[in-house]
């Protein structure tokens, strides 16, 4: 208990940096993050398949006293109907669930919840409004990641709990050991599973982003079902994500 009180810690200590050195909003938004929090990231993914556009993921993160609220919406892109979905995941001041909200907004309506009952979790959804609900318990804690299909800020989230667990910050990059896997437990409600993932820290690495090559961190993600490479920049903001195997690219536009 003593190990997760200090991760947990570290976990404030790192939304709070990543707040102090946030983008200023614009001044009509101002309203907005004072009711909200202070605004900790906000941008969209590009998400792409064989070179090609098929969604855009347009996120939000905020930091308040409350904790952490982390808003997404994925829509698809050249598709013959637009699919769009947003989400709102809440967590504690020390990174704990404390619900998760999927919405699907067209074509159809379904809905889902995830949230503690108890000591575990929760989830109830619907197939659309004309359907009864459903509900699922898992056998796991409020410490749990969610990684939900289509919206891949979740990702960042975990690399953040990753990074406070794993490494440090000195002279303005990330000291972590190499080769040194830390595990996490996560949960895709779309898919109702639960799975084991590890993350290893992989170095600096050259990559060519907006034109130029440029040096960012680099994170894996591994679980059972396929691997994930994460880069992200100085200010611990992922840049570009790739699933490999599946020629799938996510791009911070």
């Amino acid at each position: 208990m003593k190990l997760l009180n200090q991760k947990s810690v570290l976990f404030v200590a790192l939304i709070f940096s990543l707040s102090l050195s946030a983008t200023p909003l614009p001044k009509d938004k101002e309203k907005e993050a004072k009711h909200e929090g202070q605004n900790v990231d906000s941008g969209s993914f590009g998400v792409f398949m064989n070179g090609h556009r098929v969604g855009t993921e347009t996120f939000s993160i905020y930091q308040n006293s409350g904790g952490s609220v982390i808003n997404s919406e994925f829509k698809t892109v050249n598709a013959p109907t637009e699919a769009v979905q947003s989400s709102e995941l809440q967590l504690n001041p020390v990174g704990e669930l404390r619900r998760y909200e999927w919405k699907e907004v067209s074509p159809g309506k379904a809905h889902s919840v995830v949230g503690p009952n108890d000591e575990f979790l929760m989830e109830r959804w619907s197939a659309g409004p004309d359907d009864k609900d459903h509900q699922q318990p898992y056998l796991l804690s409020t410490t749990t990641t969610i990684l939900d299909d289509y919206f891949f800020v979740h990702r960042e989230v975990l690399a953040w709990k990753f990074l406070v667990t794993a490494c440090s910050k000195d002279k303005g990059h990330m000291q972590c050991p190499l080769k040194q896997r830390t595990q996490f437990g996560t949960l895709n409600p779309h898919q109702h599973t639960s799975a084991p993932l590890t993350a290893e820290y992989l170095g600096r690495e050259k990559i060519a982003y907006k034109g130029s090559q440029q040096e960012f961190d680099k994170v894996e993600f591994k679980t059972e079902s396929g691997s994930w490479l994460l880069w992200f920049d100085d200010q611990l903001k992922i840049v570009r994500m790739f699933v490999e195997g599946d020629n799938t690219e996510v791009i911070r536009d």
